[in-house]
């Protein structure tokens, strides 16, 4: 469940949550049919929160809305993709 609103902007390739004044980020590059995320950020007083999950859900959910595949460069989405194999069909 999402409790962070997560703002979106395709031109820039990056996902943000502002909470409590810091910008959590995931950053991605589009490769064809694949959405490569590059970079998931979350400042340190706002962590622990679950709000790089969050990040990381929000950009399968849009890769699989466009009929994409992810590839989780970044250590962080990796691992989340590991602990969520009901995204495993998306994985390139």
């Amino acid at each position: 469940m999402t409790t962070h609103q997560i703002e979106h902007d395709p031109a820039s390739g990056v996902f943000t949550a502002t909470v409590d004044g810091e910008v959590a980020v995931l950053e991605y590059q589009r490769e064809g049919d694949r959405l490569v995320i590059t970079h998931t950020g979350v400042p340190d007083a706002i962590g622990g929160r679950g709000i790089a999950g969050e990040l990381v859900k929000a950009a399968f959910e849009y890769a699989k809305a466009q009929g994409w595949h992810v590839h989780p460069r970044c250590a962080y989405a990796a691992a989340w993709a590991e602990r969520h194999p009901e995204y495993n069909q998306l994985l390139a």
